[in-house]
């Protein structure tokens, strides 16, 4: 019971609470550590730890190389005006009323989040468009928080970038297709619901004459719509692959000899999971603006920045669940929840998953840390593994935005500081964002429960 007990007490104790001394909070080391101790204790060798760790993170290789190439998708996007194209798109369809306002920003934070694979860039990028729009209308910082906060985290869940559901299905090692297309009903949900709580801010509000789109849609598209070619060949190929299980990238005979040849090389095969070869082709055909072409070392350099912490994270990721794999640790942890009634197992599952992520402020982190015991365990019980990825997901990201560790809300508080030059506070962002964590929450309980 020691080799359960002290790899999982590591992890838990340098992972929720910061005050040790440098190594608190360090989500990286608290892996790695919880990896090394596992191993010692298992009495592997120092090659079957170097196997245990290609092992792992080569069931992880997927969501490291879409996080690499969305980073830089994303970054090419933002240097060809592709998010404000749509900013602009949607206030002209729906801007001409305060909730019509709202709605737009929070459809244009999903659609930036779906994009970006990550809430803290699509707050970022969305934010700086529509702040000062959303305090002309009276609203008061902290509410114009929560509809960044939320907009951003339900579009971080949103394919094709969709890391969260992309690392539960990896955890789980099953095809992530049938819980991508899940998601974008789940998810489009959630915008709905986003936009009926944050109607309460608005009710009763005129929208003052400046904030009236002074462009039609279609004008905006005339003059726009070569900046959302990249975004629609992305769509294109993605809808191709999910809803008619066609691969574009194996129609050329040596073009499909090289996917099948990457297919079998370790961690190497993440780069030809189609979601990370269409993204790439997103990116290569931004290259052919000069917009872009003229940035491309920022566009590079940025976008392995923006990302190199949870590439960091990933891979230690890797490195535990291959290590607890080859120790025999997740199927004797799974052995002991099968002890547990199915209700009890369940929701002991979400509370801890919610608990890790409210406590870190990471969606990665609290699925890396439970999803691999956690799964097997769910499995037993009957629970179709689409559904366990799929719960995993949204209770995740349900987690990661409640107080009082919100990482995104505390980014976006400074962000809304800055500009309105007033003191947000980000755990009333978080308040508010409540219930729309506990829709994900709910959805994700169903998803268990069905």
């Amino acid at each position: 019971m020691l080799e359960i007990i002290i790899p999982l007490l590591i992890l838990f104790t340098i992972v929720l609470i910061p005050q040790i001394p440098k190594i608190g909070g360090e989500v990286r080391l608290a892996l790695i550590l919880a990896a090394l101790s596992a191993a010692v204790l298992g009495g592997l060798t120092p090659v079957e730890i170097g196997s245990a760790f290609i092992d792992g993170v080569d069931q992880l290789a997927w969501v490291i190389m879409l996080s690499i190439a969305g980073s830089i998708y994303a970054e090419t996007q933002v240097k060809l005006g592709a998010m404000q194209t749509t900013m602009l798109s949607l206030r002209s369809l729906f801007g001409r009323s305060s909730i019509g306002l709202v709605a737009a920003v929070l459809v244009a934070l999903t659609f930036a989040g779906s994009l970006l694979g990550d809430a803290i860039a699509a707050s970022a990028v969305i934010g700086f468009l529509v702040i000062r729009s959303l305090a002309d209308l009276n609203i008061k910082p902290e509410q114009i928080g929560m509809i960044i906060l939320v907009g951003a985290s339900l579009g971080s869940l949103m394919p094709p970038i969709s890391q969260g559901v992309i690392l539960s299905s990896s955890l789980i090692d099953i095809d992530p297709t049938p819980v991508i297309i899940i998601s974008i009903f789940t998810v489009t949900g959630g915008v709905l619901f986003a936009i009926l709580d944050a109607g309460r801010f608005v009710r009763g509000k005129r929208l003052p004459e400046h904030l009236l789109p002074n462009q039609s849609f279609f004008t905006i598209i005339k003059e726009r719509w070569k900046t959302l070619i990249p975004l629609i060949v992305l769509a294109v190929i993605v809808v191709l692959d999910t809803g008619f299980a066609f691969n574009i990238f194996t129609v050329w005979e040596p073009m499909e000899r090289a996917v099948t040849y990457l297919e079998g090389v370790p961690i190497l095969n993440g780069v030809v999971f189609p979601i990370v070869l269409a993204i790439m082709m997103g990116a290569i055909i931004s290259f052919f603006y000069s917009s872009v072409r003229k940035e491309a070392g920022t566009v590079f350099k940025q976008g392995v920045k923006n990302i190199s912490k949870t590439v960091q994270i990933q891979l230690s990721a890797g490195f535990m669940v291959g290590v607890f794999s080859a120790t025999g640790m997740i199927d004797r942890v799974s052995e002991l929840m099968e002890g547990l009634q199915a209700t009890a197992l369940k929701l002991g599952g979400t509370v801890s998953m919610l608990l890790v992520g409210m406590l870190t402020g990471s969606q990665t982190t609290a699925q890396t840390i439970t999803v691999p015991f956690l799964a097997p365990a769910l499995e037993n019980l009957d629970v179709d593994p689409v559904n366990i990825a799929l719960g995993a997901a949204h209770i995740a990201a349900g987690g990661q935005n409640l107080p009082p560790v919100g990482l995104t809300a505390f980014v976006v508080a400074g962000l809304i500081g800055g500009i309105l030059s007033k003191k947000v506070d980000p755990v009333k962002v978080m308040i508010l964002a409540v219930p729309a964590s506990l829709y994900l929450t709910l959805v994700g309980l169903i998803a268990w429960f069905i």
